[in-house]
């Protein structure tokens, strides 16, 4: 069979077309494939973020003086002060600054570990001594951290004072003294002043706890004190409303119903040769101002014996028979006792008298 031109020419060529996309294929197939490409290198999970301040454990600090003595309480030249923190809640690993503050001025400083107490509170402690005089604070810190937030607190101020007092001194110093004095309800200003209102506390005070009658303070002045002693011990509670006389002592205090003390006085009673009448006694007269015997606010409670002010009032019986008290609390006393008010004399070592002598006078 005879083909065209045209037919032979696509004859050619068709089977050629075939041997080229056969050979293409083959190609194909023998030759490498191109390298995928590398992966991404794995990255490790995030740490997690540290937590934030609205995230911190909130916290509280309690500060409180142990062992504190006095009222108001106080500290001798170089007795320990010991303060403890109690930390709430606690938090493992976190610490308190505290520091020491000495009349307004830090003195000390010490950064403490906040101890495990085992019921969820935390403890902290400083120990502080002071041989100087002012008024000392411990302050409390804890800067926050990412466990816990912060928080701060202040310790009452206590007060190491300056032993040695007399006439003029003034001061903290001072004004503790006659605070001590007045929660202990001798007569005392609260002025800061140790004037001659002091000097007589002081001198009653000191004839309460059998010290040497002097108007100056020592160490172991305020020792007592801190101990609370030198309180006036009443004998009659029974008699409501009255006046005791402590003939042993040397002082005289008014006593308010149920048997609480509201003043305590310096007195001078009868000497050796004309005692005070010893016993249970009713005011029955009184007349005010001055007399001819120079008795001021004169209180009768039997014959010519009287509680009244006088220019003389020793720290020994130097009376003739009367009770004489300082001129300037003669009128306060005055105004507290009343008629018909029990008036109870007595010596705990038998002096005194029970004879009523008609001369009896100031």
């Amino acid at each position: 069979m005879r083909l065209s031109p045209a037919s032979a020419a696509l004859a050619c060529l068709w089977p050629g077309m075939l041997a080229c996309t056969a050979s293409a294929h083959a190609a194909a197939r023998h030759s490498p494939r191109p390298p995928s490409p590398p992966a991404a290198p794995s990255q490790p999970a995030p740490a997690p973020a540290p937590p934030s301040a609205s995230q911190a454990v909130p916290g509280r600090v309690q500060l409180a003086v142990l062992r504190e003595r006095g009222n108001p309480p106080f500290m001798l030249p170089g007795q320990r002060m010991v303060v403890r923190g109690t930390v709430t809640p606690y938090v493992a690993a976190q610490a308190v600054k505290l520091s020491v503050y000495r009349e307004g001025r830090k003195v000390a400083v010490k950064v403490v570990p906040v101890q495990p107490l085992g019921n969820g509170s935390g403890e902290v402690h400083i120990i502080y001594a002071s041989a100087s005089p002012g008024l000392v604070q411990v302050r409390a810190a804890h800067y926050a951290t990412p466990a816990q937030a912060q928080f701060s607190a202040r310790s009452r101020s206590i007060r190491y004072v300056s032993t040695g007092l007399s006439s003029g001194a003034q001061g903290g110093s001072v004004w503790l003294l006659q605070a001590e004095l007045n929660f202990l309800h001798y007569d005392v200003p609260r002025n800061g002043v140790f004037d001659e209102a002091t000097e007589r506390a002081v001198v009653a005070y000191r004839k309460l706890t059998g010290l040497v009658r002097v108007p100056t303070t020592n160490t172991r002045v305020f020792q007592l004190l801190q101990q609370g002693a030198g309180g006036f011990r009443v004998r009659y509670r029974s008699d409501g409303r009255h006046v005791e006389a402590d003939l042993t002592r040397q002082v005289l205090a008014e006593i308010d119903p149920g048997g609480r003390v509201n003043a305590i006085f310096e007195m001078s009673s009868g000497k050796p040769s004309t005692p005070t009448v010893v016993g249970r006694f009713r005011v029955y007269e009184k007349t005010p101002g001055y007399n001819a015997k120079g008795m001021l606010d004169s209180n009768y409670f039997i014959a010519g014996y009287a509680i009244h002010g006088y220019a003389e009032v020793p720290d020994y019986p130097a009376s003739h028979g009367c009770l004489r008290v300082p001129i300037p609390n003669a009128s306060s006393i005055y105004s507290w006792v009343q008629l018909g008010t029990p008036v109870d004399v007595y010596d705990e070592y038998g002096g005194g008298t029970t004879h009523v002598r008609g001369n009896a006078g100031p």
